[in-house]
């Protein structure tokens, strides 16, 4: 590794009261999606890859990091990234450093991907590392179209499932022994076995000096001879605007960004705030929901999920956690449970939303509203102690006289106080005094 640091050391990288505050808060989530929107279009226009460097002595290798799902943005890259590769501006080789648990795009787009593969310009190779990553399902099935293919050892390969991948374009991809890869995963030197990938690569300079183009040299460093690329290493990944939707496609973020979201809508609406919950609500449940659609998802759990926080919100503005309380958090778990279809939340995620959803909406939220909506209650504790006198007869309930100012009392000796005797408060419930006779 430390010869791989030194020898990419000269490569390039690519790269709360209501009223007018409520209403600027509305406004301004109304601007942070616009905003958002804006950068959702230019993603959607596909990330531009910087080839700023020089490729005119020994050439160059693009290193395009391929991280996640293989979502509308991942595809839009890989395609991208091929299609401005070209042998005459130099470049020699293009590596996706594949770490994916498979592709969430339509079986059309995920041939438009193999396609541009095949039938790029210049020779295209798959390395599967670090030691962790892998390359699940449909991902697995872009590693068989390409020219070469690598694979960390702990790295894994495999659990394809049907092939997607149209066969009238690129044949059964898995026959003989590679067959095996479309029940079971197989890891590190076990898949070079399986036929999966064409050769162990422990690192990626060690992947990038083994392709055909890339012009090497031998050097020795520490006493020990190692070959090196001297063809100039590029990398490129997904910029930060695009990485953002990228990982809100992922299924456990999508789900704990849209119960959040919603959650924080209904607060902003029934609770009194500074606007700044609805902000943060609608700006999650619009990448929330982003994510949920760039996902293989149930329509009707979507549905029923949106429906439970009506549920709820009915009751939350009662203050009470009633019979629609039940309904909502049922139809909450179901929808959580059946949302994803493909590629589901992990189950920490689905327990902290389930969890949090329920201790919110039957304890936090009611508690919540009735502090904000309910009467101020004046402490009149210091009345105990005081004395003064009964301006009516109490039997057991009358008016009394204490520091000039008249109140409702009870006595509870079982025997009435006639009026104007002296009494002593002993007790307050509320506004109504509790006295017994002074001389008692």
């Amino acid at each position: 590794m430390g010869t791989l640091a030194s020898a990419l050391s000269t490569t390039t990288r690519r790269s709360t009261p209501r009223g007018p505050t409520r209403r600027v808060g509305r406004l301004l989530a109304l601007a942070l999606l616009v905003v958002l929107g804006s950068i959702a279009v230019d993603g959607a226009a596909g990330p531009r890859v910087q080839a700023a460097s020089s490729c005119a002595e020994h050439g160059c290798v693009d290193v395009v990091a391929v991280n996640g799902l293989i979502d509308g943005i991942e595809s839009d890259f890989i395609t991208d990234t091929l299609a401005s590769a070209r042998r005459s501006d130099g470049v020699v080789a293009v590596v996706l450093q594949l770490d994916s648990g498979g592709a969430a795009v339509s079986d059309e787009r995920l041939d438009e991907v193999a396609t541009a593969i095949r039938r790029s310009d210049v020779p295209v190779s798959v390395w599967i590392g670090p030691s962790g990553a892998e390359a699940l399902g449909g991902a697995a099935e872009l590693v068989q179209v390409a020219g070469s293919s690598g694979i960390a050892p702990g790295a894994t390969i495999g659990d394809v499932g049907t092939q997607r991948l149209s066969t009238a374009e690129f044949g059964d991809l898995f026959t003989g022994r590679s067959a095996a890869g479309l029940r079971r995963t197989f890891t590190g030197e076990a898949a070079v076995k399986a036929g999966l990938v064409t050769r162990f690569s422990p690192t990626l300079g060690l992947h990038i000096v083994t392709l055909d183009g890339v012009k090497t040299a031998t050097r020795t460093e520490h006493g020990q001879r190692r070959t090196v690329p001297l063809s100039t290493v590029r990398f490129s990944k997904l910029p930060l605007s695009t990485q953002l939707f990228h990982t809100v496609a992922s299924p456990s973020v999508a789900y704990l960004l849209l119960t959040i979201g919603l959650g924080l809508l209904v607060f902003e609406f029934f609770t009194a705030g500074i606007g700044i919950a609805g902000v943060v609500g609608a700006v999650f449940t619009i990448l929330g929901g982003y994510g949920v659609a760039e996902l293989p998802h149930n329509r009707w759990a979507l549905v029923v999920f949106v429906l439970a926080f009506v549920a709820f919100a009915v009751d939350v503005q009662a203050g009470v956690p009633r019979i629609w309380t039940a309904v909502g958090s049922v139809g909450f778990v179901v929808a959580s449970l059946f949302l994803m279809t493909q590629f589901r939340p992990t189950w920490i995620a689905l327990v902290a939303g389930v969890v949090g959803i329920a201790s919110t909406m039957f304890s936090g939220m009611p508690a919540m509203v009735r502090t904000r909506f309910s009467t101020p209650v004046i402490d009149r504790g210091w009345l105990v102690g005081s004395s003064g006198s009964t301006a009516t007869a109490l039997d057991p309930e009358g008016t009394v006289e204490v520091d000039g100012a008249r109140w409702h009392a009870r006595t509870d000796l079982g025997s009435a106080i006639p009026a104007g005797r002296r009494i002593d408060v002993v007790d307050v419930d509320g506004v109504v005094l509790g006295v017994e006779p002074a001389d008692t």
